[in-house]
């Protein structure tokens, strides 16, 4: 009899053609594991416009070890990972896309990492195909939030990655609303090995994380994770006030006093428009950077659920 339970976690927003695929191939893993592991597949329908509903309805109806939590509506793929991984029953949780970017072949590998005392077990992406664009766009994200904040995400880290039942119960503490759970789990610690891991070709056209939701979850990432753009913003405050009230009185005495040249060239209307523009923009820049911490205080304040559950099968209460 298989001694260890392991919990899988796959949220998906509109997989209709990857549902069946990810749960064949998840079946085949745990097939040749049957002697050493149980297994319990808990999939995170978040907020499907498509058939997905069906297919779960049928894969739950089939075998009672996959369980189906649905969501009223689209919550986030990071809300759709901690109701999984609140629902979890196993010794290990193992976090997985549906789309099947993440080879359920390397689960074997996981697990022999956690036997050997790893408590957390992160994919590692490698020849990961993009854009120039969105490459250039992430390689600034990790720069900046590396440089900020205490919390360190290497730039090839993946979702992908198997759990110790302890550092689940820790995770489950966390109540904040605005969550990345690459961000979330590093900040917890515990032991941590490595799987190296390429990225097959998408089997589907459709990308889940567009560039509009990327950038989204970088500000959230930066704010949630860092106090220094709140900081930094008082600070630019206090350095232009000093450097443009010292330009200010070197222009008064180099004009009015010394009759100097370069100083009557700028007239005292231009001056002022100058300086006005300039502030202006300083202190929207600081708004706007005040605007998202006031946001992200407000949500968290608000103390809404993390998600409302619309149906749910083969799942205890």
């Amino acid at each position: 009899m298989p001694s260890k339970l392991i919990s899988i976690i796959i949220p998906f927003y509109n997989e209709e053609n990857a549902l069946p695929l990810i749960y064949a191939e998840l079946l085949k893993i745990f097939q040749g594991l049957k002697e050493k592991y149980d297994y319990e597949l808990i999939f995170i329908d978040d907020g499907s416009e498509d058939k997905s509903p069906e297919i779960l309805e049928g894969l739950t109806g089939q075998n009672n070890k996959v369980k189906y939590i649905q969501f009223s509506r689209n919550f986030g793929k990071e809300i759709a990972v901690s109701a999984g991984l609140q629902n979890v029953s196993g010794d290990a949780a193992i976090l997985i896309d549906a789309d099947l970017q993440h080879p359920p072949e390397l689960i074997s590998e996981f697990l022999q990492k956690w036997k050997n005392g790893a408590d957390i077990v992160v994919g590692m992406r490698k020849n990961y195909k993009q854009s120039r664009f969105r490459k250039f766009c992430s390689y600034i994200f990790y720069k900046v939030q590396n440089a900020i904040s205490d919390i360190k995400i290497l730039p090839n880290e993946t979702d992908y990655r198997l759990l110790d039942r302890k550092v689940v119960a820790q995770f489950n503490k966390f109540t904040e609303r605005g969550r990345i759970v690459r961000g979330l789990l590093n900040w917890l610690g515990f032991k941590k090995e490595y799987v190296y891991f390429s990225v097959p070709e998408r089997k589907f056209d459709k990308v889940g994380y567009n560039f509009p939701k990327l950038a989204r979850l970088a500000l959230v990432t930066l704010v949630s994770h860092s106090l220094l753009p709140l900081k930094l913003a008082g600070y630019l405050g206090l350095s232009i006030t000093f450097l443009f009230g010292a330009a200010g009185f070197l222009l008064f005495v180099g004009k009015y006093i010394f009759n100097n040249s370069f100083a009557r060239s700028f007239s005292g209307s231009a001056q002022l428009a100058i300086l006005i523009i300039f502030l202006i923009g300083l202190v929207l820049s600081c708004l706007g950077f005040m605007a998202l911490y006031i946001a992200n205080i407000q949500n968290e304040v608000a103390n809404r659920p993390l998600y409302i559950i619309k149906k749910k099968k083969n799942i205890n209460d």
